[in-house]
């Protein structure tokens, strides 16, 4: 079934297997302990596959040390206890990576509930909020500008869990990694990107920066991205590198314009497996693209994009799922968009902006859970509103 040619690193060989998961189609997942990755064997092959980890023993996204139990979803998404590194990883089938949010795969022309509910309300979040994130634990973190502070809810739970403080003064954004630190936006007063470590329960600062970061991102490389709206540019610094270097520039030039390499008042940012840089161009009602290593971006959402679908009006949120389907707060027309094959279609707040439960007004970011519902930062009206997806908007 899977092995069976002595102990070894090969694909037909396996060192110190521990456990095992069999999917409807009779294919055998197995953790492979001591070449700290997963393999999938399908029916009746010779050989097995590497779908999760494979990069040598290591903490970085891309790796694995002593996996121990394995599962497969629905959804083809392969959850693994990450033994040695305390910590358990999702790898989307096909993908070299595992991250720390979701990236659904859904069907062709997947549906929510038109009618959202309110997760939580300017009671917990304070007013105007900006950022929110959902990991693949399902874990809920929203930045509370007003009382600086990050609220966080586990386990779907109604109240808020846990709350975190630190010097840092009006968040506008944040990105939580696989290990559970949080990377916070803290350059309105003091300048900086903080790290927030959730072994040590303490802060260092990791970036420094001009003015706010409007988007924070952290690729499988362990490069932390800002969006500084002010500074219409995207700036980047590896994490891996002990010394406070100056930030490299990943987009835009630093002066506010509409040519291909220029960015007006950039806000979300999206980095896929690939090292492509997506940024919603706010002042410039577009989404960029920007390829690994290209100074010049590709309009790919917008009346500029190759092949227009929809108008946006500053847009500022930005999400691939597995297909690489764009999904994208358009902030001033209060709504969320997203692409697939026939183009772009208004997705949820389709009925103009506004405070009843179908609306929205200004948002400004969203994340999805592990369910595919849509968590967004219902900026003008105070609240976190949560659209959840209709049956049958998973693909297969």
């Amino acid at each position: 079934m899977a092995g069976g040619n002595g102990k070894g690193d090969q694909l037909n060989q396996l060192n110190d297997p521990r456990y095992i998961f069999i999917d409807e189609e009779q294919s055998v997942y197995v953790s492979n302990t001591n070449n700290h990755r997963v393999m999938k064997w399908r029916k009746d092959a010779k050989e097995g596959r590497i779908v999760a980890g494979g990069h040598g023993e290591g903490t970085n996204l891309n790796q694995l040390s002593s996996p121990r139990g394995v599962i497969v979803d629905s959804l083809s998404q392969i959850y693994v206890a990450d033994f040695s590194n305390n910590r358990v990883m999702r790898w989307c089938e096909g993908s070299e990576e595992a991250f720390s949010f979701n990236q659904p795969k859904f069907s062709a022309t997947p549906i929510w509930n038109s009618n959202g509910i309110t997760f939580t309300d300017q009671s917990i979040v304070g007013s105007n909020p900006h950022t929110i994130f959902v990991n693949t634990n399902n874990t809920i973190y929203v930045a509370n500008v007003e009382e600086n502070k990050i609220v966080i809810w586990h386990d779907e739970s109604v109240n808020p869990t846990k709350i975190i403080r630190g010097s840092f003064i009006g968040p506008r954004s944040l990105f939580v990694t696989s290990n559970g630190d949080i990377y916070i936006d803290d350059g309105y007063e003091n300048g900086q990107v903080q790290r927030w470590s959730a072994k040590t329960n303490s802060f260092v600062t990791v970036m420094n920066v001009n003015l706010l970061c409007y988007g924070l991102f952290v690729d499988i490389n362990d490069t932390l991205y800002c969006s500084m709206v002010d500074d219409n540019q995207v700036v980047k610094k590896s994490l891996n590198d002990p010394l406070m270097t100056s930030n490299r520039i990943a987009a835009g030039t630093g002066i506010k314009g509409s040519d291909s390499n220029q960015l007006y008042s950039p806000h979300g940012i999206f980095v896929d497996i690939n090292l492509d840089l997506y940024v919603t161009d706010c002042g410039n009602d577009r989404v960029q693209l920007f390829q690994s290593g290209e100074s010049n971006g590709i309009a790919v959402a917008g009346s500029e994009s190759l092949n227009p679908t929809i108008a946006l009006d500053c847009p500022t949120g930005i999400i691939l799922d597995t297909e690489k389907y764009l999904y994208i707060v358009d902030q001033y027309n209060s709504r969320i968009v997203g692409s697939g094959l026939n183009g772009f279609r208004c997705l949820v707040g389709c009925y103009r902006g506004g405070s009843q439960s179908n609306q929205l007004y200004f948002p400004f970011s969203f994340s999805f859970d592990r369910s595919g519902n849509i968590l967004v930062t219902d900026q003008g009206n105070h609240r976190i509103q949560k659209f959840l997806l209709m049956n049958d908007s998973f693909g297969k």
